[in-house]
């Protein structure tokens, strides 16, 4: 057993969410999802996909699950051609630090409201609630609903994807980039080989894996959604056989490509 792995993740485990928090909005240690990190490049992905079906971000209504409190993915949506963007996070409060740095290259999406910056409300919604709760108010579906790196966080995937099912417009398009490596990158399937009482009660992040694998994935969309393409975009073969003997048995699908992919981007239309 990696000693040096264990301490870390006992680490984070117990690490309060404060500073956590706090080393994760200055890139500190714990490394920020991509729409935070680089939201120019998250839209761009959005786009490239839409292309794939000769469809576009143009006048459509965007939402963003998941987008860490940093409001710049919601104006390159904007810039890329949606007509209004909702940005949801249940966890993560606005970056007013990085969201000052907004005000200047997208003067027309934001403004100062009492010493900090507020999205238009004419282009960007904000919610900072369950996405459960938001169905239940009777939200207008969307054209677009998208996320990166945020799906393998959840602690309740079927019943989330039910709520984004009901969210998306019958003619409309969900893209959601997943990372299924353990998030100590240089280890990426060490998490596979504790129980899940272990795993929870000592070693899960505050952030929360929840381990699902491609097969997991396939099965909470296609359950809901009547066309669905889970794409793999990387794999780590050598990684993967290493760690094997160790993998619990309920994590290994017999398909060892299968078992060893930790990228996919998942697309899913139609709800059922």
């Amino acid at each position: 057993m990696n000693l040096r792995y264990l301490t870390l993740r006992l680490i984070r485990h117990f690490l309060p969410e404060g500073i956590t928090r706090f080393l994760l909005r200055r890139g500190w240690i714990i490394r920020p999802g991509m729409e935070t990190r680089d939201p120019g490049g998250a839209v761009a992905r959005y786009r490239e996909t839409l292309a794939e079906r000769n469809e576009s971000l143009d006048d459509k209504r965007v939402l963003v699950f998941g987008y860490g409190g940093n409001f710049a993915v919601g104006a390159e949506l904007l810039r890329a051609g949606a007509s209004h963007v909702t940005l949801l996070d249940r966890f993560a409060p606005p970056d007013n630090r990085k969201n000052a740095q907004l005000l200047s290259p997208y003067p027309e999406y934001f403004q100062i409201e009492n010493g900090a910056v507020k999205p238009v409300p004419e282009f960007i919604t904000l919610i900072h609630d369950d996405i459960k709760n938001i169905i239940a108010g009777g939200i207008e579906p969307f054209d677009v609903v998208v996320s990166t790196s945020v799906y393998e966080h959840l602690d309740d995937v079927p019943g989330l994807t039910a709520a984004l099912a009901a969210l998306t417009r019958p003619d409309g398009a969900d893209i959601h980039f997943v990372d299924l490596r353990d998030h100590y990158f240089k280890l990426p399937f060490e998490m596979l080989k504790f129980s899940e009482s272990t795993w929870k009660n000592w070693l899960n992040p505050t952030s929360n894996l929840n381990r699902y694998r491609l097969h997991d994935y396939q099965r909470a969309f296609e359950n809901l959604f009547a066309d669905v393409e889970a794409r793999v975009l990387e794999r780590d073969q050598d990684s993967f056989l290493r760690a094997k003997p160790k993998i619990r048995s309920e994590f290994l699908s017999g398909d060892d490509e299968h078992d060893a992919v930790t990228l996919i981007r998942v697309t899913a239309r139609k709800p059922k």
